[in-house]
């Protein structure tokens, strides 16, 4: 049987990897993987595709993938891609959007018997400790490397907040907790994600 692996690079869905060949290994059996999405509008867009369709993919090869609907990364903004900080959204248009988002990704999923997830990573941000947050988790977080990033690197010409700025540990902190969940063990998306 083709490892998944093979049919996303010949698709052109694998730009880089942390280790190809452990990869490659990882995904001789099911694993569960995760991509992510915030709520940012009701409708996904194109953006979004190529994700959706790397879950889609993975699924078809017998892998169980999680789409992590950001209510809680949603709730501070990507700074990935943009000139200026996203406008911020009150609680019920982030709600709203994400029911809205969590029917568009049904029509491509298949969501019975857990065969596949959705979870909003509000349910585990929105109580976070702030202090102990940063004990824990910040502190093994270089600014410099963070701020080598390309997405903040653009971000730092025009004005990044500090909210945005923590956008990176709450993505990194998605994955701490998918793992000691679900035994996630891998993430894929968009370049953003490196720092993670």
């Amino acid at each position: 049987m083709q490892n998944v692996l093979d049919i996303l690079l010949e698709r052109g869905f694998v730009q880089q990897t942390t280790d190809e060949a452990a990869l490659r290994e990882l995904l001789s059996k099911p694993v569960t993987l995760y991509d992510g999405f915030d709520p940012t509008a009701p409708s996904l867009h194109v953006g979004n595709l190529v994700g959706i369709m790397a879950l889609v993919h993975m699924q078809r090869a017998g892998h169980r993938p999680i789409v992590v609907i950001g209510g809680g990364t949603g709730m501070v903004g990507d700074p990935s891609g943009k000139s200026e900080m996203r406008k911020l959204l009150e609680g019920h248009q982030i709600e709203a959007n994400l029911e809205s988002q969590r029917r568009q990704f049904e029509r491509y999923l298949d969501f019975e018997d857990g065969k596949a997830l959705i979870v909003n990573n509000a349910k585990w941000l929105g109580s976070l400790n702030y202090i102990q947050f940063l004990r824990e988790v910040g502190r093994h977080f270089s600014v410099n490397r963070m701020l080598a990033a390309e997405a903040y690197k653009i971000r730092m010409q025009t004005g990044l907040s500090f909210l945005e700025f923590n956008y990176q540990i709450m993505q990194a902190y998605d994955y701490l907790k998918l793992f000691q969940m679900v035994d996630c063990q891998l993430q894929v998306g968009g370049d953003d994600q490196w720092g993670n």
